[in-house]
């Protein structure tokens, strides 16, 4: 198993820059090239072990990278799609009363000091949640 990982970084290694400019020309975004390459170097890590280093490792990464890219740029379209539509179903008609408290924040605030809490909770909760501040600070 070592041998087919010690054959894999060697081969990515002398890949890696071919690849990269390849995939970017391809798909025109380096951070698309980089993450393909990566998904492309964990499938070798996972297959060539087993079935060895294919004739033409590059040509293999070169293919394998690629189909990664149009993989996630066929996903992110889809989720553009549907936050097209979830946004084209959103109603802007104003909220029916909820109840007494009608501020957000103002319902957290009284959340965060009921009195079942311990006051060292009620104070910690209230700065993190609505002060914005750390657990340290």
């Amino acid at each position: 198993m070592q041998g087919g990982q010690a054959a894999v970084e060697r081969v990515f290694r002398e890949e890696y820059g071919r690849l990269i400019a390849s995939l970017v020309r391809r798909f025109g975004d380096i951070d698309i090239a980089e993450e393909a390459a990566g998904e492309a170097l964990v499938a070798a890590l996972e297959k060539w072990p087993e079935s060895g280093v294919p004739p033409n490792p590059g040509g293999w990464l070169t293919t394998t990278a690629g189909n990664r890219a149009i993989d996630r740029i066929r996903r992110e379209k889809q989720r553009d799609a549907k936050h097209q539509a979830a946004f084209m179903n959103h109603d802007d008609t104003p909220h029916e009363h909820t109840g007494p408290v009608e501020d957000d924040r103002l319902r957290l605030l009284f959340t965060c000091c009921h009195p079942a809490l311990a006051p060292e909770a009620r104070i910690a909760l209230t700065l993190r949640l609505l002060g914005g501040l750390t657990v340290a600070e």
